[in-house]
């Protein structure tokens, strides 16, 4: 009897420890002294590099704001009370400074407790259109940049929930903007609502092989919830807050003016909706309007796109990628497939390009055939552009200069995107007469701006490129080799001012305009560091190779209290990718220089707690010629994590009994799958994963194949099918509102139970109200609790718990 009664008592205990209900905890003082700081403000600049904007917001959301209404419908996510995105980013303050004056001048006039989103820059740059988030609705307020001054144009009646919600007329002085529809119906609350019957679904057998989106259409309740939510009325708002219809209700997805200001293109959202895709897939309407609100033509219909051939570069048909040509007043230019939008057809040219001048009746001009499917054009004139394509499944992107007017066209870039030694860089634009950005022309002279990454460093670049003779000079190289120089914006090319951002290791990342001509460096920003702790860290890049020989790299950060010849415990964070080659893969973009910044989900804090840590280690995943780099995907990922803990091992810094590996999204996967084939790890983090693949089984990440075609590869990824062999502790984080393809929060909760089915030491962390990326402070700081004491327990002092453990074992003996 006292036999049963010691047992029951061990089974109460065992089973209130299952779950725990923690209130928000918060992480040791060296990591909050990190973790909560205040951000520098985002910066906006003119075209003409004459005044700069600062907005300021808060780093992170609260669980309260996270915690207001909410629906999730069709992929949005919208907070029907103040009809706007339920998770927008908010702004809180703004300054504005002329860039030669030192200081900024504080904006009066702002709303109280402003949350600003939605910024949009009047055609002359004089202004600033924003939105205003209330308690009960969406407001639009106006900068005048000059006076430094925000006034309020109109009521909270803005429907924000399909974006495009504010667009600037040419003259200035006045916008279009959605407002919510007198006509609006009161939305039907889907939890209490008495259905009306069952919801039917049903296939006529055409193969509709769509990703496992989130946040879809699931009832006629929420169709009609969606429709509401959708529905606005175009008004024409003044500056001074004159308000007149212009268009009425309707569900208005986008608006577009032309570059000459006297057309508007609306697209309109149209029925039948659809369960298994978002709303940029149902059909819609593109109509084209002058500035009076008159209908001028129906320039697009395209209908609901559920069913599409297979593969990443499958497509439907018609106009698509429909949007105004930069140079001229008012053209319209589209693609269209040329090989049924089904990449198993054999064709010389995928994609076409047509464009049609105003008003839209004549025939559509051919301007271009791309070999691979089309990616975007950059205007410059009537004889000069240039076009993109690419193709994933070679990792193939084509540069086109082609002469719009006679549809003639030569290749003058043909690599591997994935090749960044190669890269050429982007051309350089400049915004013209139409207030648009097209190619900075100088008669048969292009730019180029580029990354600069080389194996032996980066360093940015701009070019000088010929249109004739298709050679490039060099105009500037940054040479920088204890800072990293990000070149940003070319402010005048003529006379050489460049906007660039410098920053070190230990130097907060700043602006200032680089003359290239007279080698100037002008600062226009000083904002100071807010990292003052992480100032004398030990950061450099390592290199090391892989078993097969592949070269890798990773980003290594030494303890704070680091003391030559002692051993530390290790955290590897890192994020698989896939490559088609072994010399792209082995290429190096770290860069030593740049800031230490240690963001929400970064391990770099518990530099502050005596870990060494690893971040950003390659892992990559490579796969040549007709073999897929998911085929050997265990093999590789194990290969990658025993590389990095060696080379980190041999430079004497690590007790390698002591590493933990972690990753997010599909490091998280990533971690699973460590621990699940490998012996390498102490213990995992792993944060918003995807561990059973059979439920996203017509493809997933960089996977292209469903699960019919490759169940062996879907089964050897999956770390959930291999449960049995998890050993390792494992801290398993999620979001309880993931609305990320494929990595719902059913994803953690049924790997858990597997895992404590089995009896593997495992812990779950469902964060309320939380997305893929975390947002509010109560949930990170809990995060980075539940992180550090993880790790303390199971890497740190793992060694002490080992030999308890024995001790245990050997009483029991």
């Amino acid at each position: 009897m006292k036999k049963f009664i010691q047992l029951f008592a061990f089974l109460i205990l065992c089973n209130s420890y299952a779950q725990q209900s923690l209130t928000y905890q918060q992480p040791s003082e060296e990591i909050l002294e990190l973790a909560d700081v205040d951000l520098a403000p985002g910066v906006q600049i003119d075209s003409k590099g004459e005044h700069m904007v600062l907005l300021y917001r808060n780093q992170y959301k609260s669980i309260a704001e996270l915690s207001e209404t909410e629906l999730r419908l069709a992929g949005l996510r919208i907070n029907p009370v103040t009809n706007i995105g339920s998770r927008t980013n908010y702004y809180t303050n703004i300054k504005v400074k002329k860039i030669k004056d030192k200081d900024a001048t504080q904006v009066s006039g702002l709303p109280e407790n402003a949350r600003l989103s939605g910024f949009s820059w009047s055609p002359d740059e004089t202004m600033i259109a924003c939105l205003n988030t209330t308690q009960t609705g969406v407001e639009v307020w106006v900068l005048n940049i000059a006076k430094a001054t925000a006034t309020k144009i109109t009521d909270a009646n803005v429907n924000a929930n399909m974006r495009s919600t504010i667009n600037w007329f040419k003259d200035n002085q006045h916008l279009l903007v959605k407002m919510l529809p007198s006509d609006r119906k009161p939305l039907i609350n889907t939890d209490i609502a008495v259905p009306t019957g069952p919801t039917v679904s049903e296939s006529d057998g055409a193969k509709a092989q769509n990703r496992t989106y989130q946040d879809l259409l699931k009832t006629p309740n929420d169709e009609f919830n969606f429709e509401q939510l959708a529905r606005s009325e175009i008004k024409k708002v003044s500056i001074t807050g004159e308000v007149k219809d212009f268009l009425g209700a309707d569900m208005y997805r986008g608006i577009s003016f032309s570059p000459d200001g006297n057309y508007v293109m609306v697209t309109k959202i149209k029925r039948p909706f659809s369960y298994l895709v978002t709303y940029t897939r149902f059909p819609s309407e593109s109509i084209m309007y002058n500035v009076n609100g008159d209908k001028i033509k129906t320039v697009n219909e395209v209908a609901l796109d559920e069913v599409r051939p297979k593969g990443f570069m499958a497509t439907r048909m018609g106009k698509r990628n429909m949007t105004w040509r930069n140079d001229k007043p008012s053209t319209l230019v589209w693609a269209e497939a040329l090989d049924k939008g089904d990449p198993a057809v054999e064709a010389d040219f995928r994609d076409a390009v047509y464009e049609v001048d105003a008003p839209f009746n004549g025939k559509p001009k051919l301007i271009l055939k791309t070999k691979q499917r089309f990616a975007g054009i950059e205007w410059g004139n009537d004889k000069t552009a240039i076009a993109y394509d690419y193709w994933w499944n070679t990792r193939n992107t084509k540069t086109y200069m082609f002469n719009p007017s006679n549809a003639k066209s030569k290749i003058i870039s043909d690599r591997n995107y994935q090749d960044v030694y190669s890269d050429p860089g982007n051309f350089v634009s400049a915004r013209n007469e139409f207030g648009r950005y097209t190619l900075n022309m100088n008669g048969d002279k292009l730019y180029l701006m580029g990354d600069g990454y080389t194996k032996d460093g980066q360093f940015p670049f701009i070019d000088e490129y010929n249109i004739k003779t298709n050679k490039t000079e060099r105009l500037y190289q940054s040479e920088y080799t204890d800072k990293l120089e990000s070149l940003n914006y070319a402010i005048d090319m003529k006379k050489g001012d460049i906007l660039v951002r410098i920053e070190s290791k230990t130097e907060y990342p700043n602006y200032y305009i680089r003359n290239i001509k007279k080698n100037d460096l002008t600062a226009i920003t000083a904002f100071e560091n807010p990292f003052k702790s992480l100032e004398a860290v030990d950061k450099r890049v390592i290199n090391y190779k892989r078993d097969d020989g592949l070269d890798l790299e990773g980003t290594l950060y030494l303890p704070l209290d680091y003391k030559e010849g002692e051993k530390y415990p290790m955290i590897l964070w890192a994020y698989p990718r896939e490559f088609k080659d072994k010399a792209s893969a082995s290429q190096s973009t770290a860069n030593p220089n740049e800031f230490v910044y240690p963001y929400w989900g970064s391990p770099i804090y518990w530099v502050t707690k005596g870990y060494v840590v690893l971040d950003d280690a390659a892992f990559p995943i490579v796969g040549e010629g007709d073999e897929e780099p998911n085929d050997s995907f265990r093999t590789q990922l194990v290969a990658n994590g025993k590389a990095a803990i060696d080379a980190v091992d041999n430079l004497g810094y690590i007790d390698r009994n002591k590493v933990a590996v972690g990753g997010h999204s599909y490091g998280a996967f990533m971690t699973a799958n460590l621990l699940s084939h490998s012996n390498l790890f102490a213990a995992g983090i792993a944060r918003s994963g995807a561990y059973n693949r059979t439920l996203t089984p017509f493809g997933f990440q960089s996977e292209e194949r469903s699960y019919w075609e490759a169940p062996e590869v879907y089964y050897n990824m999956s770390p959930f099918m291999h449960a049995d062999k998890m050993k390792t502790p494992l801290l398993l984080i999620h979001g309880v509102a993931d609305n990320n393809s494929g990595t719902y929060p059913l994803q953690s909760e049924r790997y858990f139970n597997a895992l404590k089915g089995l009896g593997a030491p495992v812990r779950l962390v469902m964060l309320p109200k939380e997305s893929h990326g975390y947002r509010a402070k109560e949930s990170i700081m809990h995060m980075l609790w539940e992180q550090d004491q993880w790790l303390e327990k199971h890497v740190k002092n793992r060694e002490e718990k080992e030999e308890k453990i024995e001790n245990e074992e050997t009483m029991k003996n």
